[in-house]
């Protein structure tokens, strides 16, 4: 009776040469996955995770990148909300009429420019931002579960310059 065996065997095989385990053999002969690949998975990974955190706050992941820019870049037009937050001027026009009727943004006039219409935060707009906050922070721990700080500290470096580099070109 032949016995299984978990190596490769190969003919030409020096005796003193130890053997792989089929299963390195197979990850070798494999390429590596592509980087953009790997981040278009996370993307949807985070993308579907984050949507189902949110919704038990009554908000869209678009609604909360928009809260997100406001709190972070203070006044925005319509037009810098949907480039920040990756949508189209057309869904941003959706999205911030819903949450200025929810009374989480206020509109007021660009004093520099009449026809731009500036958005901020409201107090309800804030608040509802601070529980969506605690939601994604329990995302991001999943997601990086097993992962050093300093790691997870690079890994944000290293994808704020690649997002920088992408810009750039």
């Amino acid at each position: 009776m032949a016995r299984k065996s978990s190596t490769v065997e190969a003919s030409a095989t020096p005796a003193n040469k130890p053997q792989l385990p089929a299963a390195d053999v197979a990850q070798r002969a494999l390429p590596p996955m592509r980087l953009s690949y790997l981040i278009g998975q996370l993307d949807r990974v985070i993308s579907r995770r984050l949507t189902e955190a949110l919704v038990l706050h009554g908000l869209t992941l678009p609604q909360y990148t928009a809260l997100s820019v406001l709190r972070a870049r203070g006044r925005s037009s319509n037009a810098q909300i949907a480039e920040r937050s990756f949508i189209t001027p057309q869904s941003a026009n959706e999205v911030v009429k819903t949450m200025e009727a929810s009374g989480w943004v206020a509109r007021e006039p660009d004093p520099m420019n009449r026809r731009v219409v500036l958005l901020s935060l409201t107090e309800a707009g804030k608040t509802l931002l601070d529980a969506c906050d605690q939601a994604v922070d329990q995302v991001e721990r999943a997601m990086l579960d097993d992962v050093a700080p300093a790691t997870a500290q690079t890994l944000q470096t290293l994808l704020h310059t690649c997002v920088r580099n992408l810009r750039a070109v």
